[in-house]
């Protein structure tokens, strides 16, 4: 009986055509693997275990497979419970300020106006600036000291005569992570805002002329040809914005600190985790944080792939 080989030609030109490519990338995937995937399974295998403590992290003390007793005892826990819900409001408060701030300069920039480079520079310079360098800032204008001590937006209220808006900013117990969405808000609406305007620019002029000579109003112009065309870059929109607000670290860290009761979110706490050698709490933070962001991505690549073939 004879076997069926593929002839060694046609390997050589397969290798040709394959070989060269594959060993460009190899390093990359390689790197890829073991730095982000290795490292998703080593914080996934930590986050299962009962390390929290320093004899523990030394190798001084075993450690032990828990299962997903750690993850039970965060959603069990008030103070996990409260950050969780402040990453709630923020996600939203920061989600709804972009979009709509970044949607509406962009339907003002998209009309005809003079100076139209200065302000989308105006629009897109605090992106240039770094979260920190923002927060400090802003944790300045946001200060909660009030009356004769106030500084910042209280001193400003104070001096234009409004001071029932004076309040205590980010100390407020319920509602200080809200502002800590103004900060990141002003700094990527201007990024939103340039999404929407290239998608504003994308839309063929006949088809808005055509509707016009249909008959069609502008609530109907805008219901009909211009919302239908910005839904995927609104979509994009969400989804960039999204994951970085389920990550938001730097800023809150920058305007209050990591002991601020009032805006802890679950980056914070997967940092006093850490520094306080609760390496198995800090990996379910951070595990609980990556299936909540892929179950907001995924879906969306998903869609993008199909929408491409």
């Amino acid at each position: 009986m004879s076997t069926k080989t593929t002839p060694r030609p046609r390997r050589r030109k397969n290798w040709r055509k394959w070989g060269p490519g594959l060993l460009l990338i190899s390093p990359s995937l390689i790197l890829v693997g073991v730095f982000v995937y290795g490292m998703i399974g080593v914080n996934i295998n930590t986050s299962l275990l009962d390390t929290h403590t320093a004899a523990q992290v030394s190798g001084r003390k075993s450690s032990h497979a828990v299962g997903l007793a750690n993850f039970v005892n965060l959603f069990k826990n008030p103070n996990f419970q409260h950050s969780f819900l402040n990453l709630i409001l923020f996600t939203i408060a920061f989600l709804a300020g972009t979009l709509v701030i970044g949607f509406l300069w962009a339907w003002l920039l998209d009309k005809p106006i003079k100076g139209e480079g200065l302000f989308r520079s105006v629009f897109l310079f605090p992106m240039a600036v770094s979260f920190v360098a923002s927060g400090v800032v802003w944790r300045w204008l946001l200060n909660s000291a009030q009356g004769a001590r106030a500084s910042g937006l209280n001193r400003l209220f104070e001096m234009l005569g409004l001071r029932f808006l004076e309040n205590s900013w980010t100390q407020n117990t319920t509602f200080g992570i809200l502002a800590i969405a103004i900060p990141a808000v002003w700094q990527l609406a201007g990024y939103v805002m340039a999404l929407f305007l290239a998608g504003f620019r994308g839309i063929n002029e006949d088809l808005r002329e055509a509707a016009r000579v249909d008959g069609a109003n502008e609530w109907q112009l805008y219901k009909s040809i211009i919302f239908p065309q910005l839904t995927p870059i609104a979509l994009s929109a969400v989804i960039i914005i999204g994951h970085m607000s389920l990550k938001s670290f730097d800023l809150i860290m920058s305007i209050t600190d990591q002991r601020t009761y009032s805006t802890k979110v679950p980056a914070i706490d997967m940092f006093n985790f850490m520094t306080d050698n609760d390496y198995s709490n800090a990996a379910a933070v951070g595990t609980i944080l990556l299936v909540i962001v892929a179950i907001a991505v995924i879906p969306y690549l998903i869609h993008d792939a199909k929408g491409r073939s």
